[in-house]
């Protein structure tokens, strides 16, 4: 085995091949931004050089590295991991000098203990990729986590590749088991098969009798021939049942698939820093997507980037128009006057340096050099040579460059009426003053500068503010080179009283022979002790940083507080961590404190309960700032995405898949009352949609008793409303006086009815009870306690005092809250259908009073005849028949057809106007 090849860097450290560096040019040249972060691919020679001598006699002073993005580089979002990272597959060739030192980056799923490996110093971890081309992130699988493609294809990802990157909706089917065809017992690709969504088997689109020609498209589903057919005698036979849907989350399997890596030491969790990820011509990244090809990753030389959909069609080609015949004659043109396109007339000669020979470019050299010299307009320069090189260009072959002089201040333009001037004006004080009063109230937006100084074009601005600026970065140069007596500055190792850090040896350690060290402030911490100053980036007040502020800026990015106050740390106990330059001082830890030098996730505040908690078990939506318990609110999100949570109708304003009038359906469009609370006003946001493309509010569906949910887990399309009782919408809101628009509830303890939300707003108290009882079915254990979880609302005038209520956001023992557990435990619609339709059709049925099919025929009546006719309009024809009742037993049945029913039919000379009584 070969010897890996070791090089020295700046700060003395050895690294090799597949080592993460940090990687920066000087000060200077990186304006002040924080480290790159980066692998080594490779150590190359200079640059035009030969090959090396032999084992150990090379010189190196390049590097290839493979980039890391930080996420803020990428987007103006502020992200509070600072050791977060963006895997790339992009590379550049940058100098061995540009390494300042080493550091660590894995991938999350190989970190056993994530908060404990961001605590150490010079750690990072990335789980996506960012693709500079396409402009978009991708999800990054370990690659023995890929189980649905064929042995032979995992043996070569595995072997050659430690990581595959895939879209993040395609990581449920990379994740999964092997999809072989029902048919032909073969591998299925997922844009090549389809899934029945009965018996949950694949099939190859071209496996199908008839074959598929396309995927169904989104929303809808399909089912194999005989589940087709065996569904359709169940609906026949009216035998069609379906258990309750199971709760799944959107990235549930990639939770498992991280939980099941993350515990699995054997397979490398636990393994050093030092060891290195497995990798093939310099990449351990493979993409292998949607839009991948299986096959083709069997061969070594097929590209790994990622790649997005095609692009070939009318939508994406321009129609060009037919070519013309090259040999037929070209048209006269429309204008004999005008000279033709592209001749000597209408071009203008630049430089013609090209066609000289060598002694003419000598000549013309040295000419050039005259007509410059003579010139004491520094300022335009470039302009000057410009103007030099096209006199002369345009002198030559007509008139010796002896003969040129550059006197005149004008030059032609072909394009132009009149000469202008090929450089601009001095600037006079006034103008300059005006100019630089413009930069400090507006930066950098020359438009508006230009209305400022009205005596200047937009294009004399850009320049001048071109020479300004550099004037300026003179300037700052000239102090930081030069001490105040004008003698040049000494070289930091041999400056006195410096300590030079190991870690950086470039030229942003400030001189401390500038200015006194009780001048300095720290730009970051405001402190005005630190052993060496280091240069700040601009715009932050100071020009200084201390040195553990600027460690952790140039490393980690954070322009924030690296020290305590000087209060807390006379009383703070001094911990240093292994690998730092400095021993920082840490404050006193409270009992029950983390460790962790990572700042806390915010708190949050429920709506709802009042109760504070993290970031992840309380939500907020991101864009109304609804704030509630994620658990009480049917919200099952990932960790990570908790920050960018919206709430249902936030969400419904970008899908538009419900209706945009957000009012609820169970409670009147009216006033808030003057003692309500400000505060419950606020969580009556929270809704939820119906069945119907309707929302009614969150606590509204689950207090009222007659409303189920079709997916209890999380809360979602709310059924029942037409079976509401028709007392409750006829009665009256003791809270809001109105009758119309609303469906009450009593409260528990006395005969007063009022609207949900009515309720929600003045204040009642909204509880659940748990009423003990043994041996009843439904009983449920909340806190060690069993019974059934009634819903309670008691309005104003009652205490809750002696009565063991339940509060609507008190957890149980495993984390689930009371609404969550009574919610899934009898808000579930028992799905005697496996269709909603068919439900809602059920519901209709019971409302209208219509004897369902599977109720047994009554027996017939000896007077009552066998076949129905509408009582008035005798018709026998009628989408429904509506029985009208006696006041005697044995009278015959009668009935009512549908349209007398809604409107009676008037007499007209002894007929109706029924269909069979005309």
């Amino acid at each position: 085995m070969a010897t890996p090849i070791e090089v020295t860097i700046s700060n003395g450290e050895k690294v090799q091949i597949n080592d993460h560096v940090y990687v920066s040019p000087s000060w200077a040249q990186r304006d002040g931004i924080p480290y790159s972060i980066a692998r080594i691919m490779e150590f190359l020679p200079p640059e035009g050089s030969a090959k090396g001598k032999g084992k150990g006699k090379e010189i190196y002073t390049r590097v290839r590295l493979a980039w890391y993005y930080r996420p803020s580089d990428l987007s103006d979002r502020q992200v509070s991991d600072s050791r977060l990272l963006l895997a790339a597959i992009f590379s550049e060739i940058q100098p061995l000098s540009y390494v300042r030192a080493k550091c660590y980056v894995r991938h999350k799923d190989k970190i056993t203990d994530l908060i404990a490996w961001k605590k150490e110093p010079d750690r990072f971890y990335f789980f996506r990729l960012f693709d500079p081309y396409i402009k978009k992130e991708y999800e990054v699988l370990l690659s023995r986590d890929v189980n649905n493609v064929p042995q032979n294809i995992k043996d070569v990802l595995t072997s050659r590749y430690e990581y595959v990157i895939v879209e993040k909706e395609a990581v449920p089917d990379m994740t999964d088991s092997i999809r072989l065809c029902k048919t032909c017992s073969q591998w299925c690709p997922g844009l090549e098969s389809v899934r029945c969504d009965i018996c949950k088997h694949y099939f190859h689109m071209a496996c199908v009798q008839p074959p598929l020609a396309a995927k169904p498209t989104k929303g809808y589903g399909w089912t194999c021939a005989p589940c087709s057919r065996k569904h359709d005698e169940d609906v026949d036979r009216q035998a069609v049942r379906s258990d309750t849907p199971t709760r799944t989350t959107r990235m549930g399997t990639r939770a498992r698939a991280r939980t099941k890596t993350s515990g699995d030491s054997a397979n490398g969790a636990n393994r050093k820093p030092e060891e290195k990820d497995r990798s093939f011509k310099m990449w351990p990244f493979r993409y292998f997507g949607v839009y991948t090809v299986a096959e083709d990753t069997l061969d070594p030389d097929d590209f790994i980037f990622p790649r997005a959909a095609t692009r070939i069609g009318p939508r994406f080609q321009s129609n060009l128009p037919r070519m013309l015949d090259p040999n037929a004659p070209l048209p006269e043109p429309e204008h004999p006057d005008l000279p033709s396109r592209g001749g000597d007339d209408t071009i203008e000669v630049l430089g013609c340096v090209p066609q000289m020979t060598e002694s003419e470019v000598n000549e013309f050299e040295e000419q050039l050099k005259n007509l410059i010299g003579d010139s004491d307009q520094e300022y335009f320069q470039v302009d000057l040579i410009e103007e030099a090189v096209r006199r002369l260009s345009v002198a030559y072959g007509k008139d010796p460059f002896t003969s040129v002089k550059l006197k005149g201040t004008k030059r032609p333009r072909r394009w132009q009426k009149s000469d202008s001037r090929f450089y601009d004006k001095d600037w006079t004080e006034d103008e300059i003053r005006t100019f630089e009063k413009g930069i400090e109230a507006h930066g950098a937006e020359l438009g508006v500068i230009k209305s400022e100084v009205k005596t200047r074009t937009v294009p004399e601005v850009v320049r001048f503010y071109g020479h300004w600026k550099n004037t300026q970065l003179g300037e700052i140069n000239k102090k930081a080179t030069t001490t105040p007596n004008g003698s040049p500055v000494k070289p930091i190792s041999e400056q006195a009283n410096t300590v030079e850090p190991t870690f950086e040896r470039e030229s942003s350690i400030v001189n401390p022979s500038l200015e006194k060290t009780h001048s300095r402030i720290c730009c970051a911490c405001k402190s005005h002790n630190s052993d060496y100053w280091w240069k700040a980036p601009r715009g932050y007040g100071s020009s200084v940083m201390c040195q553990p502020c600027a460690v952790a800026w140039r490393k980690y990015g954070e322009m924030k507080s690296a020290r305590v106050d000087e209060a807390a740390k006379a009383k703070a106990t001094v911990e240093k961590r292994e690998g730092t330059p400095l021993a920082q001082p840490t404050a006193k830890r409270v009992k029950g404190s983390s460790n962790s030098s990572t700042p806390p996730p915010p708190h949050l505040q429920c709506q709802c309960c009042m109760q504070s908690g993290p970031l992840g078990g309380i939500v907020k939506c991101n864009q109304c700032s609804l704030t509630v318990h994620a658990a009480s609110n049917g919200v099952t999100i990932d960790q990570s995405e908790a920050s960018t949570w919206l709430c249902d109708l936030c969400e419904n304003q970008k899908s538009l898949e419900c209706s945009l009038n957000p009012s609820c359906l169970l409670c009147p469009r009216v006033a808030p009352s003057k003692n309500a609370h400000k505060i419950s006003h606020a969580f009556l946001r929270a809704s939820k949609p119906t069945e119907g493309q309707g929302w009614v509010h969150t606590v509204c569906s689950v207090f009222m008793p007659e409303l189920q949910y079709t997916d209890a887990a999380v809360l979602r399309a709310v059924e029942g409303i037409s079976t509401i009782a028709p007392w409750r919408w006829a009665s009256s809101c003791k809270i809001c006086g109105t009758q119309e628009g609303g469906a009450v509830i009593k409260c528990d303890e006395c005969p007063a009815e009022f609207h949900i939300g009515c309720a929600w707003k003045a204040g009642c108290h909204f509880r659940f009870e748990l009423q003990h009882t043994k041996g009843s079915r439904g009983a449920i254990t909340f806190r060690e306690e069993t019974g059934i979880m009634q819903p309670i609302v008691l309005c104003n005038l009652h205490s809750l005092q002696g009565r063991p209520l339940i509060r609507l956001c008190d957890k149980n023992t495993n984390g689930e809250t009371a609404l969550q557990l009574y919610c899934q435990t009898y808000k579930q619609v028992p799905l005697e259908h496996s269709y909603a339709l068919l439900r809602k059709a059920r519901r209709l049925d019971s409302v209208l009073d219509v004897p369902s099919l599977d109720d047994p025929p009554p027996p017939p009546s000896k007077t009552a005849p066998l076949d129905r006719h509408c009582v008035k309009c005798k018709t026998q024809f009628s989408p429904m028949f509506y029985p009208v009742s006696s006041s005697s037993p044995d009278a015959p049945r009668t009935f009512l057809c549908h349209q007398c029913k809604l409107k009676p039919a008037p007499e007209v000379n002894g007929f109706t106007n029924g269909t069979n009584g005309v």
